[in-house]
């Protein structure tokens, strides 16, 4: 069952869910707009090695914006700490940054119960496509889970960082 957006307000004041900033305008029927935080991170190599951590690049998303090109994955997180341990979020682009030819969270749109931190927006684009800091960039659901509940206690479970970690990304 997913939670409605009165829902989700109500789960934030009782302290049930973590969306904090929380802006209330933010909130869909079903669903809150998550926006991008504020640095961007690129590989450096040319062909990246799945068994160690890639080298990254990183940088602050200037005021006036940056432009995505095709080909690369690009790494940021959300602005937002985002999380509950009684609630399960699922993270997904938004409808219009997808027509445009942008993909988020291209493998990973299902979070943990008991994570509460900044999501990693996995990022790529079709075409140059042009974003801005503090841009809404998707949309974080939660979802009620059956069954016993386990809350999460890996490396990402607290992780609330503005940037992304050197190491331990595939963790």
């Amino acid at each position: 069952m997913i939670l409605t957006g009165s829902r989700i307000t109500q789960a934030v004041a009782d302290g049930d869910i973590v969306i904090d900033p929380f802006d209330e305008s933010a909130v869909n029927p079903n669903s809150y707009n998550y926006r991008i935080g504020p640095t961007i991170r690129t590989y450096d190599e040319k062909v990246v090695d799945a068994h160690s951590p890639p080298a990254t690049e990183e940088q602050t998303i200037p005021a006036g914006g940056l432009v995505l090109q095709p080909s690369r994955v690009y790494l940021a997180t959300t602005k937002e700490v985002i999380g509950s341990d009684r609630f399960v979020p699922s993270l997904i682009g938004r409808s219009s940054l997808g027509r445009l030819g942008v993909f988020l969270q291209i493998s990973a749109d299902l979070g943990n119960l008991g994570a509460v931190h900044r999501w990693t927006l996995e990022i790529t684009v079709c075409q140059p496509v042009h974003i801005v800091p503090d841009m809404i960039m998707g949309q974080v659901s939660f979802w009620v889970p059956r069954g016993e509940r386990t809350p999460y206690k890996g490396y990402f479970g607290n992780f609330s960082t503005a940037v992304l970690p050197e190491a331990n990304h595939f963790a």
